[in-house]
């Protein structure tokens, strides 16, 4: 795990409807479905060619009686689960799902100082790890933090997963600090609008053509939040929620046709209805 200290290596979604959820996503990024249940866990595998990419598991009961709803969760890798757990304390952030050993690895779920939830894992045992800020077609290819002020929580992440801004200048204007891991920029950090009720992580999912993939989004019983957003590099970005209400976003080409913003649902709103994440009850004894 070496080599992968600091990069996301792993996503998994909590999910009402696991079934329906692979379904949906399988169409939408083109991933196939692999069953990789046990006696004690139901729990699928969307894969990228023979590459397990992605986990899909049931939201836990008591998650829901609690007020959580289904949402993306994305793994980091670390070398010593117990020392960055404790320093994670150190530094002002929770723990939510103290160190277990489970189907994926000895895992932690964690949250920083300002509430936004992510997981820890140690020795990933799914194979080949994924490749944090991949631009191939079916991987996750970008991880976007909305926080509660990101230049105050950048510091947590820097001493905690060595992340750094990859630009060594702070512009006072800008909005947007893209960070690296081991030297590769795979993500950004933005301060929220005060609309959006809770910080939080937003993983992007590669796809060949984002206007047809929000295409699908529509036609799978999914919402498309804002019309496509072009990137000063060419590509564009989408931003949407599935069928049960775990937000997303897609990046890729865009080929223009049949894509118009949706009437139905803006960004801030599907924003409001959101459970605090730090409530968040996950239950992984998974062997």
């Amino acid at each position: 795990m070496a080599d992968h200290f600091g990069r996301f290596v792993w996503y998994e979604l909590l999910t009402t409807d696991m079934a329906s959820a692979a379904a949906f996503y399988a169409e939408i990024v083109g991933w196939a479905v692999k069953d990789a249940s046990s006696p004690e866990l139901a729990y699928r595998l969307l894969t990228a060619g023979a590459a397990p990419v992605v986990g899909l598991m049931d939201l836990p009961e008591e998650g829901v009686r609690m007020g959580a709803t289904p949402r993306w969760l994305g793994y980091v890798g670390v070398d010593d689960m117990d020392a960055t757990v404790a320093q994670i304390l150190r530094l002002g952030g929770a723990i939510l799902v103290s160190p277990t050993d489970s189907n994926i690895g000895r895992i932690s779920v964690v949250a920083d100082p300002q509430g936004a939830t992510f997981a820890l894992v140690a020795r990933l045992a799914l194979g080949p790890a994924q490749t944090s800020g991949s631009y191939q077609p079916g991987r996750v290819g970008w991880h976007e933090l909305l926080a509660e002020d990101r230049r105050k929580v950048f510091p947590f992440y820097g001493q905690l997963l060595g992340w750094k801004r990859a630009s060594t200048e702070v512009d006072p204007a800008s909005v947007y600090d893209l960070f690296s891991a081991a030297g590769q920029t795979i993500g950004g950090m933005l301060t929220k609008l005060p609309s959006v009720s809770h910080a939080c992580w937003l993983h992007y999912f590669n796809v060949e053509d984002v206007g047809a993939a929000a295409r699908r989004v529509t036609a799978g019983g999914g919402r498309v939040l804002q019309e496509p957003i072009e990137l000063p590099d060419g590509g564009w970005i989408v931003r949407c929620v599935d069928p049960q209400g775990a937000l997303f976003a897609l990046q890729g080409a865009w080929d223009h046709k049949g894509v118009e913003r949706s009437s139905e649902v803006s960004w801030s709103s599907a924003w409001e209805g959101i459970a605090s994440q730090g409530r968040m009850v996950i239950h992984k004894t998974k062997r």
